[in-house]
């Protein structure tokens, strides 16, 4: 059960098409487990249609509404199609990364975290893509953020001082917070963040390594 959710405004933003595409696809995931999300969202999708159907219309010729029915009528028809490819769909970060979470190339990091940067997969964004494994058990590194990091966790959960995160949840942090998560259960906890800035590492000794990470 999801117990960390994105707030309104984030949701508003998300709903009006204002996000970036790695913020996006991380609101996405968490909708698709977390009704009371999807709940919001479409409330939200319904006030800005009130809101667009109370704008000044535009005139549109009839030359331009019957091409329209037109090409609907010689489209053929996807009903069938639209239903198999629900019953056969898959999540956005499964086509996004192709492959299982465990079959990716994971690259050991740090102690117990191992990462992958995805950053090249969504072109023309500023923001680093990072997927992060936290082995079973194992604690990060006590660290900061120089920005605004998103993270969704995809398998697993983990602790902080903040309290427990499990799968599907949704938390963000910014320069004013300090943490060492720690993987909960029995099982590697598997994040996706999004992060406008590195991280910076507070530790006694790995605040050394501050200026080797990107």
């Amino acid at each position: 059960m999801t117990r960390h959710h994105p707030d309104t405004l984030t949701l508003m933003e998300y709903s009006a098409g204002n996000l970036s595409e790695p913020h996006a696809l991380c609101i996405r995931l968490h909708l698709d487990q977390c009704p009371h999300c999807r709940s919001r969202v479409d409330t939200l999708d319904s006030l800005g249609a009130v809101m667009m159907e109370s704008q000044p219309q535009v005139g549109v010729s009839s030359d331009m509404f019957d091409s329209i029915l037109s090409r609907i009528d010689s489209e053929p028809d996807m009903t069938e199609k639209y239903i198999d490819t629900r019953a056969k769909r898959v999540s956005p970060l499964q086509k996004l990364l192709g492959e299982s979470l465990d079959d990716l190339p994971w690259k050991r990091q740090l102690g117990d975290v191992s990462v992958l940067d995805i950053s090249e997969r969504f072109p023309g964004q500023s923001e680093q893509v990072v997927l992060q494994k936290l082995a079973a058990g194992g604690k990060a590194p006590a660290h900061t953020h120089r920005g605004d990091e998103t993270t969704i966790v995809l398998q697993g959960a983990f602790a902080d001082q903040k309290g427990v995160f499990n799968q599907w949840d949704f938390v963000v942090l910014n320069q004013e917070d300090e943490h060492k998560p720690v993987a909960v259960g029995c099982e590697d906890c598997i994040t996706l963040s999004v992060l406008s800035a590195p991280l910076k590492l507070t530790g006694t000794f790995t605040r050394l390594l501050n200026p080797f990470i990107r």
